[in-house]
């Protein structure tokens, strides 16, 4: 169907693929792994045609169609979802609608929301929207660059069962371990420029990699040897005239040989612990008939529970349900009604999806991480970074250089290494690669203190939590076991509400418990009479204000990418592949990152 015949692809003389040939086949569902920075997304840019080789070239059938799922990108339609899905309905307009439905409530998305402007969803939605719309243009190839990352567990299991029986063939990149392990039957990994093709799923590659790779560094450190004993007799006889023979036949193997590279930094094995956490009461965490409004939209009421010390507990839920919300409240940066008790001596180390954005921009990232290192982890330092991709040379670029993904990478690691008893980390695996995510795993599974973590990675929460947290439909219920317990458990209770007899209302909420027993509760409307006039006023005035803040920051996106398209058309140009254009156009990218961010947060509030 595709054929990747002999690709190279250079940035600043700087190769990042080498002559990769591989085929894409019809229904085929291919994992795309390596490590960040291997090529996995320049790769699928190529072949979405976005990029252009330096040398190779892609073959695809005629007619064939492309379906291209980027990590980041911007919106600037006033279309309902209704008329945003519709730009891709094929002619039998009647069965596209029922798959419509199908399809975007599988996303996560309500029948409310059918109607609404696309423009007041935050750009976590709006991303699951241009997912909706690819998978219902049926393509025959799908790119899909960390498709997970803006869904909740549910909306990735359907996904997965969409992925499985789509007739599209799949090339995914994605650092959910369980989600690729269920979709895909063949794995590509990208190291050192190099694919290496595995007919398996994830796992089965782990396996045969960890072999590979065993025998790699066996021939590496082989030949390492033997040009270490070909250099010393040539430094030993060089000049002696009976052995000038030899020397020159010696000088000349080393010349001719082909040497081998080997990725040699394996941190999988790297222990890395928390500081001891300080003894905190038995009862971190208090919470009674707590309740958040905004305005009058409630987000949740009547909540109750007790974390103890040393328990691991998740919060799931789909976006919008309160996670972050109830861990603003614990964070004390909300305010709210009923009590929440936080215990005698508890600390806390919170890392929010925005800790990013607070790090010293003048520092570097060693500095960083060297301020607030103590005791032994101190001479651990470089492993460390090299564990979350910080190796070598990138331990010294300044924070202000970086990714959007990258500062969160170092926020997490700086969190590491401070002394808290209580962890609350909300989605910390969204910008690490498989092997970060093992090393932060092991840790929080070593950590004595108490952990709440928010997060839609099943692989990650598995044997970490003990203790499950759903947000929904304004409540927060408590669920025993670990996540693929609550899972279990909810696929049951899902089974069980279509078997009811009576269906629920538009105008109505079902929410079904394990027992059998069912809660219903009447949507939160706003009408006229639930705030006062000048509540209303001053809500419709700090709106405007809102709506204005992010036209300023639509304007600043546009004129961003803008400069960001002149960059890669300059960039194109083999002479103008400077070391001072790529880090202007990586300025340009880390700026359009921040603006993305910040028009999000306005989109929300």
């Amino acid at each position: 169907m595709l054929t990747i015949d002999h690709i190279s692809m250079e940035f600043s003389s700087r190769p990042v693929l080498d002559d990769i040939t591989f085929l894409i086949n019809r229904k085929e569902r291919i994992a795309l792994v390596g490590k960040n920075g291997a090529g996995k997304t320049t790769l699928l840019r190529l072949i979405a045609g976005e990029y252009q080789p330096t040398s190779g070239r892609i073959a695809k059938e005629t007619d064939m169609t492309i379906g291209y799922l980027p990590q980041v990108m911007l919106f600037h339609d006033d279309r309902t979802l209704r008329e945003e899905m519709m730009l891709v309905a094929h002619e039998d307009e009647a069965r596209f609608v029922a798959e419509m439905d199908r399809t975007v409530i599988g996303l996560g998305f309500e029948r409310k929301d059918f109607d609404r402007p696309c423009s007041e969803f935050s750009g976590g939605w709006r991303m699951r929207i241009e997912l909706a719309k690819i998978l219902l243009s049926h393509p025959d190839l799908l790119l899909l660059d960390e498709p997970t990352n803006h869904l909740d567990i549910e909306s990735i299991q359907w996904l997965e069962n969409f992925l499985k029986s789509s007739p599209s063939a799949v090339l995914m990149v994605s650092h959910d371990r369980a989600f690729i392990d269920n979709v895909c039957n063949r794995t590509i990994e990208i190291t050192l420029g190099r694919i290496y093709d595995y007919n398996v799923n994830y796992s089965k590659f782990v396996e045969l990699r960890k072999e590979r790779h065993e025998q790699q560094v066996r021939a590496y450190q082989n030949q390492q040897k033997m040009i270490q004993d070909t250099e010393e007799f040539i430094e030993r006889f060089r000049y002696k005239a009976t052995k000038a023979v030899q020397v020159q036949s010696r000088i000349k193997q080393l010349e001719k040989l082909e040497r081998l590279e080997v990725d040699l930094e394996d941190t999988s094995r790297l222990n890395l612990r928390f500081p001891p956490a300080p003894r905190s009461g038995d009862f971190p965490i208090i919470i009674e008939d707590l309740r958040k409004d905004f305005g009058s939209h409630n987000v949740f009421h009547d909540v109750t529970f007790t974390i103890r010390r040393g328990e691991k507990v998740a919060f799931v839920g789909k976006n919008g349900e309160g996670k972050t919300t109830l861990v603003k409240c614990i964070m004390g940066q909300l305010d709210y009604m009923g009590s929440l008790k936080i215990g005698h001596n508890v600390k806390i180390g919170y890392f929010a999806q925005n800790q990013a954005a607070l790090l010293d921009e003048n520092l570097t990232v060693f500095e960083t991480i060297d301020y607030v290192a103590v005791g032994d982890i101190r001479t651990k330092i470089r492993d460390i970074l090299g564990a979350f991709m910080f190796g070598g040379e990138a331990s010294d670029k300044k924070v202000k250089v970086l990714s959007g993904g990258e500062r969160s990478r170092l926020a997490m690691i700086r969190l590491l290494l401070e002394p808290c008893n209580l962890l609350i980390l909300d989605e910390p695996t969204n910008h690490l690669d498989m092997q970060s995510k093992d090393v932060l795993k092991a840790a929080l599974q070593d950590f004595n203190g108490t952990l709440i973590c928010i997060s839609h990675d099943r692989d990650f929460l598995n044997g970490l939590v003990s203790k499950v947290y759903e947000f929904g439909g304004g409540r927060v219920k408590e669920h025993l076991g670990g996540i693929y317990d609550f899972l279990r458990a909810k696929k049951i209770s899902s089974l069980q509400e279509l078997e009811r007899k009576n269906p629920v209302s538009d105008s109505t909420q079902s929410r079904r418990s394990n027992d059998g027993q069912t809660t219903v509760e009447a949507n939160v409307g706003i009408t006229q009479g639930a705030i006062s006039y000048a509540a209303q006023k001053a809500a419709a005035a700090e709106r405007r204000k809102k709506e204005k803040q992010i036209a300023e920051v639509e304007e600043a996106i546009a004129s961003l990418e803008a400069q960001q398209s002149r960059m890669e058309q300059l960039l194109a140009i083999t002479e103008n592949q400077t070391t001072e254009n790529f880090q202007k156009y990586e300025t340009i990218k880390h700026q359009i990152e921040q603006k993305l961010y910040e028009w999000e947060i306005l989109s929300e509030e």
